[in-house]
């Protein structure tokens, strides 16, 4: 069930993405990355996760809201091809997304407990879909790509951006860790 797909599966964009899934159930991964991202952003204060770390880059805020629209991206994608709708899907422009999103006007426990339902309820859709269901496939943003890629495409695609913000809070005044 969801195993891993092979590059045939998916654009050689999200190459990287997935190489960042460790082994094992991609559904205890995507649940797994629940914690991490509570515990690594713990006592961030408010001033931090709306500061830009630099000229052009997304503030924490602005991360967590990026996460939470990719993900339902990613989930509808997913729900619509795993349901044998084949149909074209368009891609999004995530830097529109971000700035219309407006996060950094929201409260950071606000946009952390979205981030935490949407990911319950992708943990959901991919727990709930029948076996067949893994290798259908549909075209999103011109590419072709299949459930269990678009999985392993959510997973993958925190992951980085886990790792990013844990780089740009390592020593940072205003944090927990």
């Amino acid at each position: 069930m969801l195993t891993r797909p092979d590059s045939t599966e998916y654009a050689e964009f999200y190459k990287n993405y997935i190489a960042k899934v460790s082994e094992g159930p991609v559904l205890d991964f995507l649940a797994k990355q629940l914690g991490e991202y509570r515990q690594l952003l713990a006592g961030v204060s408010d001033e931090i996760a709306t500061a830009a770390p630099a000229p052009g880059k997304w503030s924490i805020k602005q991360v967590l809201g990026h996460l939470c629209d990719a993900e339902r991206v990613q989930a509808y994608r997913a729900l619509r091809f795993a349901r044998g709708d084949a149909g074209e899907l368009r891609g999004f422009e995530q830097d529109d997304y971000v700035r219309e999103a407006q996060s950094n006007s929201r409260a950071f426990d606000d946009l952390l407990a979205e981030f935490e339902s949407i990911r319950k309820a992708t943990i959901a859709l991919f727990g709930s879909l029948p076996p067949e269901a893994e290798m259908r496939a549909g075209i999103a943003n011109g590419n072709k790509v299949t459930v269990r890629a678009l999985a392993y495409i959510a997973a993958g695609h925190a992951q980085h951006h886990f790792e990013l913000l844990k780089a740009g809070l390592t020593g940072r005044a205003g944090t927990g860790g």
